[in-house]
């Protein structure tokens, strides 16, 4: 089976979130299992200084955008043993952000990643590799379905390629204003409520609903959870009428990247067997994030994109009374620059007990997972979550609120004690967060249970092997569904 994975960020190339990890481990793992598979990204700014060898083999080619023909070219390039196809347009992709500056979007970003949309097929019919199934991930990649199902249907190199589409945030779509529709080059009949139109505008994210042979998120939960008006976003309807081909699939994580054992990044390596050696990370972490350095003090971390989605209002609202619990925090991330502000002018308010880094880092985001003691999520919503997966790895125990992939990975300790792996609230709201911390805290305060539950923790096994398993049989679901032409 031959597979292309298409991006818009891929890790180690690039990356500003969870789709880069997932979209650079699954490759991997799906080669183990005898896969054929490839992927393709824009050549962003940075890449090619870190010294990823760069191959110009002539792949040029040329779309249309509107009434004008751009041109490109396809770099190859390797990592891991994976073949990676990078589209480079310097004018569109060669830029200190991917998609957008802290004070708003590219202005071109409809025309960026339509380019980047037409190009994956270009780069199918100049490089010779033709999949089975095209995977496609999130709303910049989501206009490929479209084309292939529009502008090439009676292409015959690519016509009979399947596609599977995924779907990571349901809350990023890609809206753009109707007059965008000429850089399409596909008629208005397509701009409709059964296609891209969406309250007047153009919906990328849409597009691939609509237009793919299989659709899947990235949890079981999540995927039940936007077809429904309160998560669905608008799209709850056009979901369920793809109810039938719409499946949810947990994410795995890459335990060569993510594995106390042997990571390169923290001061002490640890294991089940000799969990002590947490200790000396946790001193490192305080250290690093300038709290007082006291192994008695339960540490709570948040690593995150600084939104609402992510829960920090509610964060905002419960600091001061979670700190006067005889913790401390740190936050590493960031987003929108209210939170910024908001949270750097708490940390010197509480400066003794809580501390935030306003950067990505992923060095430090190895030392607080493996230093932290607890990890919270206290999202609105949460399509898979990768980062209470590496926690459970790392031994630090969840703090969720019970929704999407949080849902499904995370078991309550209060509730069942002989199999929980974290603790878990349902509520938005600061009450209910703070009574999980507070059950947190009072499980941390004997030292035997909770040791107990650091090395159950760390015994969980969310292997990319596992997922990559079932993303085989997506594929051939999606083959089975592609019409032949």
């Amino acid at each position: 089976m031959n597979i292309l994975i298409a991006s818009p960020e891929i890790y180690p190339f690039v990356k500003t979130g969870g789709l880069a990890d997932v979209t650079g481990a699954l490759p991997k793992a799906l080669k183990k299992l005898g896969a054929e598979v490839r992927v393709i990204l824009p050549k962003h700014k940075g890449i090619e200084e870190k010294g990823f060898p760069m191959k110009y083999k002539n792949y040029k080619f040329s779309c249309p955008i509107s009434q004008t023909m751009v041109d490109g070219e396809v770099v190859e390039s390797e990592y891991d043993g994976v073949v990676a196809y990078l589209v480079e347009k310097d004018e569109y992709y060669y830029r200190d952000y991917l998609y957008s500056t802290p004070d708003g979007d590219y202005l071109d970003n409809a025309e960026r990643f339509i380019f980047f949309a037409k190009s994956i097929l270009e780069a199918i019919k100049v490089t010779g590799y033709i999949p089975d199934v095209l995977h496609c991930n999130d709303w910049e990649t989501a206009l490929t379905p479209v084309f292939l199902r529009t502008l090439h249907r009676e292409d015959p190199v690519v016509k009979n390629v399947s596609t599977l589409f995924t779907i990571h945030n349901l809350g990023y779509q890609g809206l753009f204003w109707q007059h965008d529709m000429h850089l399409l080059n596909i008629g208005w009949e397509y701009f409709t409520p059964d296609y891209l139109e969406f309250f007047g505008k153009i919906n990328f994210l849409k597009g691939g609903i609509v237009f793919s042979d299989i659709i899947n998120t990235v949890s079981k939960k999540y995927s039940e959870e936007i077809q429904t008006e309160e998560f669905g976003c608008d799209l709850d309807g056009i979901l369920r009428t793809r109810s039938k081909d719409l499946y949810g699939i947990i994410n795995g994580i890459d335990y060569e990247d993510w594995n106390p054992a042997k990571d390169p990044f923290i001061p002490a390596r640890y294991g089940i067997d000799n969990i002590e050696n947490k200790k000396i990370c946790k001193s490192s972490l305080q250290e690093a994030f300038g709290l007082p350095l006291n192994e008695k003090f339960p540490l709570i971390a948040t690593i995150s994109r600084l939104a609402d989605q992510k829960g920090f209002d509610l964060i905002a609202s419960s600091l001061e009374e979670m700190l006067s619990l005889g913790t401390q925090y740190v936050i590493l991330g960031t987003g929108e620059r209210r939170y910024h502000d908001l949270f750097t002018e708490l940390s010197k308010k509480y400066h003794a007990s809580f501390s935030i880094r306003i950067a990505y880092d992923n060095r430090l985001a190895h030392l607080i997972e493996a230093g932290a003691d607890m990890f919270l999520m206290p999202s609105r919503y949460e399509p898979c979550g990768l980062n209470q997966l590496y926690s459970l790895k790392y031994g630090t125990v969840p703090i969720v609120r019970g929704v999407g992939g949080l849902e499904d990975t995370i078991i309550d300790y209060t509730k069942m004690p002989e199999t929980g792996n974290g603790f878990k609230f349902y509520d938005y709201s600061k009450d209910v967060l703070l009574d999980a911390i507070e059950r947190s805290l009072k499980v941390y305060g004997n030292r035997n249970d909770w040791l107990n539950l650091v090395k159950r923790c760390m015994g969980e096994d969310f292997s990319w092997e596992r997922s990559a398993k079932e993303y085989i049989e997506l594929y051939k679901k999606a083959i089975e569904k592609h019409e032949p032409r």
